[in-house]
């Protein structure tokens, strides 16, 4: 007869050695379906890894990767931190770019040291926005922030839809449903010359460390642990709960909304209906991976894009579905979750009473 009981308190070995394990395990994992499509496990992962550190090139698309992947896990993780269960970063990503693409097409004729700043708030402010009306929901009416999160993300969709082939259309794009490209003065300036890696990694690198600091050091963030532990007693000890959920909702959303306007002002420079490739959803798979810790967001993001751009490159040199970054990142996110339970419980035998009366 076997029992699962709580561990009690967890080793910061314990919870780091996971998320790398899980990691590792899920690499292993992803083998058993490379053997089944003929290809030989040793050169296919030699490919993936000449595919991200192989040439400054690659290593530089793996980091233009991670970066959209660094602030939407930063919004999963902040929120999940607090029991905010954000599930919209999808649909902020997206607000935020329309809001880049709105000030950024030449509504204000200002300089880029102004226009940039400005691209960059409005942005932000579409996103928190975007996450604040399901927060407002939540504290007022008790409405689940999964449901109104996810669906809220098919309604700004189809809102954005609309506004590709409207307002926002580009009128020398010959009818094609993209918006007008931004002006060059309010384009985030790259990092590497003739690459395309922008300095959004930078503000993403940035607002990780922030939130790490103000999650581990603030009165805001010892608010939010609170809250996200156990809401009922911090009420009790006066933490204003809805004020904090509030709070960190719109934070979420700003980063969330960060990561579209990155996108947008840093890699495209007009948006279209398909500009994000689900950072949104992947960011909570970032985020779990990381444990929601803000810097292990960073490095938990670099694996997830090392991941899909090495699967791309092994898929055109080995003739490998490039879907195997699909699998590999899903059996990631089980394996963190398998992991986390083994980390929190652990199985004990139990004799049976006759066993122990004899």
């Amino acid at each position: 007869m076997i029992r699962i009981e709580p561990r009690g308190r967890t080793t910061k070995a314990l919870t780091l050695g996971v998320p790398i394990l899980s990691a590792i395990v899920a690499l292993a994992l992803a083998a058993i379906p490379l053997a089944f499509a003929g290809a030989n496990i040793a050169s296919a992962y030699g490919e993936m890894y000449k595919g991200v550190f192989g040439s400054l090139f690659a290593f530089s698309e793996m980091l233009t990767r991670a970066t959209p992947l660094i602030f939407t896990g930063l919004a999963a993780a902040l929120a999940f931190r607090a029991k905010l269960w954000n599930i919209g970063a999808e649909g902020q990503l997206y607000l935020g770019a329309m809001a880049a693409v709105t000030v950024g097409t030449g509504v204000f004729d200002i300089p880029g040291v102004m226009l940039i700043p400005l691209i960059i708030l409005m942005g932000s402010a579409a996103g928190a926005a975007g996450m604040a009306l399901p927060a407002y929901l939540k504290t007022k009416f008790g409405a689940d922030e999964v449901v109104t999160t996810l669906l809220l993300n098919f309604v700004i969709l189809i809102f954005l839809q609309m506004m590709l082939e409207g307002p926002l259309q580009d009128p020398m794009g010959l009818g094609w449903p993209q918006s007008a490209p931004i002006l060059e003065q309010g384009m985030l300036p790259t990092l590497i010359d003739r690459m395309r890696l922008h300095s959004g990694l930078i503000i993403a690198l940035i607002a990780a460390v922030v939130a790490q600091f103000m999650l581990a050091r603030s009165v805001w963030g010892f608010r939010l642990r609170a809250v996200g532990e156990n809401a009922s007693a911090a009420r009790h000890a006066g933490i204003r709960v809805k004020r904090t959920l509030l709070s960190v909702a719109i934070v979420s959303g700003a980063l969330a909304g960060m990561a579209g306007v990155g996108e947008v002002a840093g890699l495209k420079g007009y948006l279209t209906a398909d500009l994000s490739p689900g950072f949104g959803y992947t960011g909570i798979v970032v985020a779990m991976l990381a444990g929601l810790s803000p810097v292990g967001v960073v490095i938990s993001a670099i694996f997830i894009a090392s991941v899909f751009v090495g699967a791309d490159s092994m898929s055109r040199a080995m003739g490998v579905s490039s879907y195997l970054a699909d699998l590999v990142v899903a059996m990631s996110l089980l394996c963190v979750l398998v992991g986390g339970f083994f980390a929190r419980y652990r199985i004990t035998r139990v004799r049976p009473v006759q066993e122990q009366a004899s």
